[in-house]
């Protein structure tokens, strides 16, 4: 054997725990995930430097303007890691994405995700690419491209997180926003799936350490296990909204993320207007009711903390309040007047109890 032709015998990278050939196994195996999720605007395939969008459809729009927004999914994957269940985090990464510009109105295009572990495991990347890209097709936007990267000493063989990015298009004069909002309107809640993705330091902390149960646990309030109801998908409410700002007076909507539903609703009021919630219109899913016992948590850490089964809000003329449910209704969206808009300081209040 030649010098040229010998084995190295010094470091390489699948040494020190960068396996190339797996990353490459994995985009095979996610490659047909990913081919169900385009659009027709989507430009070559997967595998490219670069996910290419075909733009020339918005010489349609008078003004488009471009919305962009980029989240992850926080600690739950770490509920996804325990359970080794890794095809529904996808829902949570979209919905955290794209539900972010579509309250503004715009449509989604497309979406690119980041995947950063500390061993490829192709079965396991390409599961987390399934729910990425099923959720896409539910958000009516293409994944146009992502990357996976192996990150060893960094993150565990069996850690990884996800991140990612939409981009998405506005008529200039169609954009909803605080600027619309006007006393006497009505604000529409839309039911939550279940804590969606946020709150996950604190329900894990009470769960796992103060209760000491394990995702396996049956409990009776759930009607399954725990892990089943801490994982349940994000809703995405994109195709929803979409359809609710077509087809009624829509003058604003808040994704409801963390710090709860009155500090969202806020972002959209405009000074001087206020809101008030009423609790009674609604009854929290048990999971919330639980976290807070088990933790000893107040209600006002809770509701600044957790959605408390209100994913989405959209804030309506007056008179269009029935219309609106009857949209969201037919599109099998639980939804109910939760308020209204009046003379004020900026702020959202909550009054009265929850139902049940």
């Amino acid at each position: 054997m030649s010098s040229s032709e010998q084995a190295p015998s010094g470091a390489t990278y699948a040494g020190v725990g960068v396996d190339i050939d797996a990353g490459d196994r994995a985009v095979e195996l996610m490659k047909s995930w990913v081919a169900d999720a385009r659009r027709p605007e989507v430009v070559g395939g997967l595998g490219g430097f670069a996910g290419l969008f075909d733009a020339s459809a918005l010489k349609s729009y008078r003004r488009p303007l471009l919305a962009t927004s980029t989240d992850g999914v926080g600690t739950k994957v770490a509920v996804a890691q325990r359970m080794g269940v890794h095809d529904t985090i996808g829902f949570d990464l979209v919905g955290m994405v794209v539900d972010d510009i579509v309250v503004c109105g715009a449509e989604p295009l497309f979406m690119t995700d980041y995947i950063a572990c500390g061993r490829v495991v192709p079965e396991r990347s390409a599961s987390i690419v399934k729910g990425i890209a099923q959720a896409c097709v539910t958000a009516g936007c293409a994944l146009s491209g992502g990357e996976t990267a192996e990150h060893p000493g960094l993150l565990g063989p069996d850690e990884y997180d996800v991140a990612g990015a939409v981009t998405g298009v506005v008529e200039a004069d169609a954009v909803l926003g605080p600027e619309r909002v006007r006393a006497g309107d009505v604000v529409v809640a839309m039911a939550s799936s279940g804590l969606h993705s946020n709150g996950y330091s604190l329900v894990r902390h009470v769960f796992f350490e103060t209760a000491g149960w394990d995702v396996e646990r049956e409990v009776p309030e759930f009607g399954r296990t725990l892990g089943a109801e801490l994982l349940e998908p994000t809703r995405v409410y994109a195709q929803d909204c979409l359809a609710l700002a077509r087809g009624v007076d829509v003058h604003a909507m808040s994704h409801v993320t963390g710090g709860g539903l009155a500090a969202n609703l806020e972002r959209v009021l405009p000074d001087g207007l206020s809101a008030r919630l009423d609790r009674s219109t609604w009854t929290p899913s048990p999971v919330f009711e639980l976290t807070g016992r088990l933790g000893g948590i107040d209600r006002t850490e809770l509701e600044r903390t957790l959605n408390m089964g209100v994913g989405m809000v959209a804030v309506v003329a007056s008179d269009e309040a029935d219309r609106a449910l009857e949209v969201l209704a037919d599109r099998g969206v639980n939804a109910w007047v939760v308020g209204d808009v009046v003379d004020g300081d900026g702020i959202a209040r909550l009054h009265g109890r929850y139902a049940g």
